[in-house]
């Protein structure tokens, strides 16, 4: 649509902080207000809203579009969608290991061997690890005390978690950003090192590099949402 309004500004609303165009409140598509939890996301939306030319862009507004994303969608039932996002622990990525060549296995373990023990420690679990694509069955109270993190955490960090797991393929690495304080890029080198050892060994097209750097991106974003959240 075309830019409709001069002056973006962020206020006190509601227990949060809330967009103002030209004075007037911004609503989510549900008609629900934008409100945000922290002064600095708020102030993130706002610079989406004052960086749009002629026309407003939903698609290069990223934060403006998560947050929505929290009020209308997630909110009104935040257990159900966690359930969705802790669902990813019965197979999650670090828990399946090539099986060959050795060199892509001891890579693995390298990198994800200390991502797991810092799980198992920080939520009192256990995984049960295999090399191979046949399923493993994980135990039963490890999914059920990853399933009680997930759900413990506000709308808005849920929203940027789905993306954060959607994308790795792995719940701990999600809850390892959100509440290991891991740093994004690390873990997304981690999610990411299956294709990087194939691009090393067979060589990586245009097209695939800049699939990559979409998803790079797209982790990152969501890194930095839940961060401010």
């Amino acid at each position: 649509m075309k830019r409709f309004y001069t002056e973006v500004s962020v206020l006190p609303d509601g227990g949060g902080w809330g967009i103002r165009l030209d004075g007037r409140p911004v609503r989510t598509p549900a008609r629900a207000p934008l409100t945000l939890p922290t002064p600095a996301l708020a102030e993130a939306v706002a610079a989406e809203w004052r960086g749009q030319g002629d026309m407003v862009d939903p698609a290069s507004m990223p934060f403006t579009g998560m947050a929505n994303a929290a009020i209308d969608h997630v909110a009104p039932d935040p257990a159900a969608f966690a359930a969705g996002i802790a669902r990813y622990a019965q197979s999650d990525l670090l828990c399946y290991r090539a099986d060959g060549p050795e060199a892509l296995a001891a890579r693995q373990a390298a990198a994800w061997d200390p991502l797991l023990d810092w799980a198992q420690g920080r939520y009192a679990v256990r995984f049960a690890v295999t090399q191979g694509i046949i399923p493993v069955d994980q135990p039963e109270a490890t999914l059920a005390r990853l399933q009680a993190a997930v759900v413990a955490l506000d709308p808005f960090v849920l929203t940027g978690l789905s993306t954060l797991v959607t994308l790795s393929g792995s719940l701990i690495c999600g809850l390892a950003i959100v509440e290991g304080g891991h740093d994004v890029e690390s873990i997304w080198q981690l999610a990411e090192l299956d294709e990087a050892w194939q691009a090393e060994q067979w060589g990586e097209d245009a097209e695939a590099a800049a699939r990559s750097a979409r998803r790079a991106a797209e982790f990152s974003m969501a890194g930095a949402f839940c961060a401010m959240s």
